[in-house]
């Protein structure tokens, strides 16, 4: 099995994630990462129309190729357009020079493939993801019966070495599971210090040996700063009164053990044995020092969050 590192690079940011990233911006949140110790860098054709993956590749292209797991995802083909315009409404601020097709065929998903270590510029990726099919229910049966045995035969022949799902629904990650042979398993905003509700998906997934990657662990904002703000997102929507609430007062906890709520909100899934990694997005070097500063957290913490009815 695949060896990730315990922090993952998320780069939906470096391709100009709600707005613009500089080239020397984004390079050097790599570099920062790589610094730090990360070897775990994500990457997805949706995010920046590709622009994510060139800029994560030419980062990554001076470092030793072993020494490194890529991640990217398929689903969506980028196809050529003309006209200009920005592509803003799907969240990067970037020029509308292609268009998203979703395309969950063994061709599909052969040709997306393709495409992204083109535009990465690199030998090969490590693991491939079928990209947010559960945004696409339509899809689903597709992409089990065709989709994933294609990438399951370039695992087999060693072209990949690890496939699975990068999902925001637990529900359709344990379908996943339990249908095809799925080796990872990237779930978004779903085992959070908010949000436990796939904690029996991920005792099924220690239970087969599927890795599972956590991301979106401040729940796209409401837990990325030691103080609550009443503007606070929830899942890219403004925050209910009922979680801001219950996310101050988990900080309340957090601050009588010394630890910042970003803090616990890092290291809160690796509670779980299932969880091989935590992805974390950044657009500068200083947010992935700022997140890589975090210490460990006291068991007290957690024993204390459980005793208040927080966990």
């Amino acid at each position: 099995m695949i060896s990730f590192s315990r922090f993952g690079f998320g780069a939906a940011p470096i391709g100009n994630l709600y707005s613009e990233v500089t080239p020397e911006d984004a390079l050097a949140a790599v570099d920062a990462a790589w610094d730090v110790g990360i070897r775990f860098f994500d990457t997805a054709p949706h995010y920046g129309l590709g622009l994510s993956e060139r800029r994560l590749g030419a980062a990554l292209a001076v470092r030793p190729r072993d020494e490194y797991v890529v991640s990217t995802k398929v689903g969506r083909l980028l196809e050529p357009v003309e006209g200009g315009g920005d592509d803003l409404a799907n969240g990067f601020a970037v020029p509308a020079t292609h268009r998203r097709v979703w395309d969950f065929s063994a061709d599909g998903v052969r040709r997306s493939l393709e495409s992204s270590v083109d535009r990465m510029g690199l030998e090969r990726v490590d693991v491939v993801l079928l990209h947010d099919v559960d945004l696409r229910p339509e899809f689903t049966e597709q992409a089990a019966r065709e989709a994933f045995p294609a990438l399951a035969a370039l695992r087999d022949q060693g072209v990949v070495r690890a496939v699975g799902v990068g999902l925001n629904h637990w529900g359709t990650a344990e379908w996943f599971v339990r249908e095809t042979g799925v080796d990872v398993v990237l779930l978004a905003g779903r085992y959070t210090l908010l949000d436990q509700s796939s904690a029996g998906f991920l005792d099924l997934c220690a239970e087969r040996g599927v890795a599972v990657v956590a991301a979106g662990v401040f729940n796209s904002g409401v837990l990325a700063r030691p103080e609550v703000p009443d503007d606070a997102t929830y899942d890219y929507a403004t925050a209910p009164d009922e979680l801001v609430r219950r996310a101050r007062r988990i900080a309340g906890v957090c601050a009588r053990h010394g630890v910042t709520l970003p803090r616990a909100a890092l290291a809160f899934p690796f509670r779980h044995p299932a969880v091989v990694s935590v992805l974390v997005g950044a657009r500068s070097a200083e947010e992935v020092r700022a997140n890589a500063a975090h210490a460990p957290v006291p068991d007290g913490l957690w024993d204390d969050l459980r005793a208040e009815g927080l966990l």
